[in-house]
């Protein structure tokens, strides 16, 4: 599936565009940054990853609906059982909020073309898909699929339009890889807290928490203050290099993230 343009077979509604390879993608302007949106969702992360880490799937997805103008989000993860694979949805928000948990087949899947590929795609789901699934849901319009994988789990982080034609472009890339990278090191967090709570060692489960927390705080509450100075009306109207600022955070975070998910067990070490 090396080409610009996928389907999943003749006629399964389903078809898959390589973003990086899209000339048309590229050129969207869509959005201009909304920084009260920005505020919003950058204090919910914070509180998330400090008090309730459990809970930073799904404030994630959330946070891409509000973030992006997406209808829906969620995040997927690629599960195996009987030597069977498919993809769970394991935290999903806006008008697929009812799917959560909902078990798709490996194929037809935008999911797997993500994932196969490796980068980050845009998509299209028709009503002949959801025939063939037997399932009654919105069609989508235009949708982005970003991949995402730790240790030996990879998964696929997702928004949709369920009516514009083109709903998502470039910032909203921007936007959905730092979110990727957070999903990613959640979903670490969740795998090591269980084992460590399998294994009789709560005390150290806790600690790691209490270290992710802290790990990632401090990040976020750069990129808060920056988002609420150009929220605060300080920025002299230029909200075009207050948008490139910003970026450059995300970056920075996205980094640091990249960081951590290659520390496994950093905060687990023993006292």
């Amino acid at each position: 599936m090396d080409g610009m343009m996928t389907s999943n077979g003749p006629d399964t509604g389903l078809v898959v565009l390589d973003l990086m390879s899209d000339d048309a993608f590229a050129q969207r302007r869509l959005h201009v940054h909304d920084f009260a949106a920005q505020i919003k969702g950058m204090h919910q992360l914070a509180r998330a990853f400090a008090g309730t880490p459990d809970t930073i799937l799904q404030v994630l997805v959330d946070a891409a609906v509000d973030l992006c103008g997406a209808e829906s989000a969620g995040i997927s993860i690629e599960r195996e059982q009987s030597a069977a694979k498919f993809y769970q949805w394991v935290a999903t928000a806006g008008q697929y909020g009812r799917f959560l948990n909902a078990m798709l087949p490996l194929y037809p899947s935008a999911c797997g073309v993500c994932l196969e590929r490796g980068r980050p795609q845009i998509f299209r789901v028709s009503q002949r898909f959801f025939d063939l699934m037997g399932i009654e849901a919105p069609i989508v319009t235009d949708g982005m699929l970003l991949p995402w994988q730790v240790e030996d789990v990879r998964g696929t982080f997702w928004i949709m339009s369920h009516e514009k034609p083109e709903a998502f472009d470039a910032e909203d890339l921007r936007v959905m890889q730092a979110l990727a990278d957070f999903a990613s090191m959640a979903v670490m967090h969740q795998r090591k807290q269980a084992a460590m709570i399998r294994q009789g060692s709560a005390a150290a489960a806790a600690k790691m928490a209490n270290d992710l927390a802290h790990e990632i705080n401090n990040p976020l509450q750069s990129l808060m203050n920056l988002v609420y100075v150009a929220s605060d009306g300080d920025s002299g109207g230029d909200a075009k290099a207050l948008a490139d600022e910003l970026s450059d955070h995300i970056l920075r975070l996205s980094l640091l993230v990249g960081k951590l998910l290659q520390l496994p067990g950093r905060a687990a070490r023993p006292e």
